[in-house]
């Protein structure tokens, strides 16, 4: 299978391998990992945030991570942040919660953050935007191919 999110990568001569696993497990980084042999922190999630600005942002984060809010608002530069509905993540997106790609989609200077931890992962799998398809891809072409700033997400107090 051939998708958009291929295209893109293809198109700015970005290496990734495609891995597959059945479309029937359970959603969630965690099922992923299991079925592909990953950790559940080298599956992403691809989360899109709304500011009180009404600016939408893409985050990743690994599977097994959850944001600290202060840590985001600060990144962002908003003191009001919240997780974008399901309808507001299609609507910017094109793509249903579940499998959204990193990249592809992104209008000129959309922002994106990447939890910084993951630049210690050898290979990170991040979404293609159909369920049971997913990219394998390096923490530096994953910034490659989605603009993304690596900031520190996940641990309060780190310098």
């Amino acid at each position: 299978m051939h998708l958009p999110a291929h295209e893109h990568l293809n198109k700015l001569n970005i290496p990734f391998a495609k891995a597959e696993f059945s479309p029937a497990i359970e959603k969630g980084a965690a099922s992923v990992a299991n079925a592909l042999g990953y950790n559940e922190r080298q599956m992403i999630k691809t989360l899109i945030f709304e500011l009180d600005t009404g600016e939408r942002v893409l985050v990743m984060v690994g599977g097994d991570q959850n944001i600290v809010s202060g840590l985001l608002k600060k990144a962002a530069g908003s003191r009001n942040i919240r997780m974008a509905s399901f309808e507001a993540v299609e609507e910017t997106t094109g793509y249903k919660v579940g499998s959204i790609p990193p990249f592809s989609w992104q209008p000129d200077n959309f922002r994106t953050f990447l939890e910084i931890s993951l630049l210690k992962e050898p290979i990170l799998g991040v979404g293609t935007g159909q369920w049971g398809h997913e990219i394998m891809i390096t923490p530096e072409n994953l910034i490659r191919a989605s603009g993304a700033t690596p900031v520190n997400l996940t641990v309060r107090d780190q310098r």
